[in-house]
């Protein structure tokens, strides 16, 4: 009988942040059993994914897997960690687990993408065991900045796993379950395998602070400003949301909430019995017909999404509410890597219509969700781990979390996307490397990051695009010209003349000389006029663009 192992496999999530995927496996090589841990998102940017909606993990390798895939677990609500479900469930067909709040969320999703939501099976934290295959999986509650957050407890025949998600020591959060030392300790008591842990604050050097000690500053800001009140966060951050409406009653301003998610998160916190307080709000109707130093808009767009409520209000009306001079906009939120050049040009528009700009670069309006350096090191005491395996960051934050846990006699093991470690050993190794990458959602259309469409989309972005269209009689000879539509390029060149009619000149010259054997095969003929438009396109505009040649032959019939 061949021998069993433990297996972990990161197929998103481990070596940048976001679009988190994580596949545990046990038993004989190649014939392991398998469970999944979260299957989330990251987003588009316009330089490397151009009109790309979402960017989803490449799941090929555990699709073709299915058959052993014994169930799905969410560790909590974000986008990063339960929005690829409603992209690629279908692909796995898998049970999925997660707690109350999660599970809404994850049913909305699901639903909302035309799916069912029978997949989505509600769990209680532990002690309730879901048993899947070889494993027993528990969900441990953490402090994360939304509620319901937890860690994995995986039971396995090669012993325990700890998988964190993220997660901060928090033992004031506002909403949810404060972080609970004494738990993590007796679970460090009972001895851990592994540890699979979040790493993305660890070059953070001071201890993480609570979401407690926000709301005097948040209050004493909402109270002294003269006019209007924006404030944008992360929809998720739910006890955010919950402080800054609190800071507005309490300053006598009555609180609108704009854009979809803002909506959907105070609901389904609500449902869920998590936020049963929450301040009475009122329409943007409303809010526009009252006193400016009466009211407080809590948005989205806190990362300076285009469409989000944010971006729409610094260029002009949104739903029907204006900014001014005198009013003041709050981001109680971090920039994500990434997203800077997007909040910037949010943060100069607003400061363009004379509205104060207050961010968190005194540290008094936002506090991270995720566990600082300190904090880690507190968590690798309490479960005393004989592996540690860094996930949920860069390389570099992977790098520095391994070389964190050797200093403190840990082994430990660097697995980027792709890298598949055996933790059956005293020692993490590395046994295989698996081939996976990226899938994109463009409108409803699912993409692997090989079909070439966002290359070509980059290349037209880059370089332009030419259209020519010629039409070939019965006889085999041009029907007139072909003619040429130039997009995304200069409409004149060097020639100072019209750049689609000195494209068409080139091409007319080129079809007088072509020959009845080059003119009777399309493929060379397209070969032959896109070399003649690039070589025209160069000594006109300097620009080499895409051309596409689209020949109709005119039949005898």
């Amino acid at each position: 009988m061949k021998a069993e192992r433990l297996i972990y496999l990161p197929l998103g999530g481990a070596g940048e942040v976001g679009m988190n995927a994580y596949v545990y496996g046990y038993g004989p090589k190649g014939k392991e059993r398998l469970i999944l841990v979260d299957l989330g998102v990251t987003f588009p940017d316009m330089d490397g994914t151009p009109g790309v909606d979402l960017i989803l993990p490449d799941i090929t390798w555990l699709e073709e897997r299915r058959d052993r895939l014994e169930a799905i677990f969410i560790t909590h609500a974000h986008e990063d960690h339960v929005s690829a479900l409603s992209h690629l469930w279908q692909r796995l067909k898998a049970p999925i687990y997660a707690r109350d709040f999660t599970a809404r969320i994850a049913t909305k999703k699901m639903i909302e993408a035309g799916q069912s939501a029978d997949p989505v099976r509600t769990v209680a934290p532990m002690p309730e065991v879901i048993e899947a295959g070889p494993f027993s999986v528990q969900f441990v509650p953490v402090s994360h900045s939304l509620p319901e957050a937890s860690a994995l407890l995986i039971d396995t025949p090669a012993g325990r796993v700890v998988h964190t998600g993220d997660f901060k020591l928090d033992t004031a959060p506002g909403v949810g379950a404060p972080f609970d030392e004494a738990l993590f300790a007796s679970l460090g008591a009972d001895g851990v395998k592994a540890l699979v842990c979040d790493s993305t604050n660890v070059f953070s050097l001071h201890p993480g602070r609570s979401e407690s000690s926000l709301p005097d500053a948040i209050a004493d800001l909402v109270r002294a400003a003269p006019g209007m009140v924006v404030a944008t966060t992360f929809a998720s951050n739910v006890a955010r949301l919950r402080t800054l409406a609190f800071a507005a009653r309490d300053a006598g301003r009555s609180v609108c909430l704009l854009g979809r998610a803002m909506h959907n998160m105070v609901r389904t916190a609500t449902e869920a019995k998590l936020l049963q307080d929450f301040p009475a709000t009122i329409t943007p109707e409303e809010a526009a017909d009252l006193p400016r130093a009466s009211v407080m808009l809590i948005v989205t767009g806190s990362q300076g999404e285009r469409r989000a409520a944010s971006a729409q209000l610094a260029r002009g009306t949104y739903m029907g509410l204006t900014l001014k001079e005198g009013d003041t906009f709050l981001f109680s939120s971090m920039t994500i890597p990434g997203n800077e050049r997007e909040v910037l040009r949010v943060v100069n528009a607003l400061s363009e219509k004379g509205v104060d700009v207050v961010d968190n670069s005194a540290g008094l309006y936002h506090v991270s969700g995720h566990a600082n350096r300190p904090d880690l090191e507190r968590m690798h005491a309490l479960l005393k781990p004989q592996i540690l395996v860094p996930m949920h960051g860069e390389h570099r934050h992977l790098r520095r979390h391994a070389k964190l846990a050797a200093e403190n006699g840990i082994a430990s093991a660097v697995a980027p996307n792709g890298t598949m470690l055996d933790l059956t050993g005293d020692a993490p190794v590395i046994v295989d490397q698996v081939q996976n990458g990226r899938l994109y959602l463009d409108g409803s259309a699912v993409y692997g990051a090989m079909d070439g469409v966002v290359r070509e989309r980059m290349r037209m972005a880059l370089n332009g695009l030419v259209l020519v269209t010629l039409i070939i009689d019965e006889d085999g000879a041009p029907m007139g010209d072909a003619w040429a539509d130039a997009q995304g390029l200069a409409r004149q060149g060097r020639s100072r003349r019209a750049l689609n009619e000195v494209i068409e000149e080139e091409l007319a010259e080129e079809l007088d000389r072509a020959n009845r054997k080059l003119l009777d095969n399309d493929d060379k003929l397209i070969e032959v006029l896109k070399r003649r438009v690039r070589a025209c396109c160069v000594d006109e505009i300097g620009k080499k663009p895409e051309v596409t040649v689209v020949i109709s032959r005119l039949s005898d019939n």
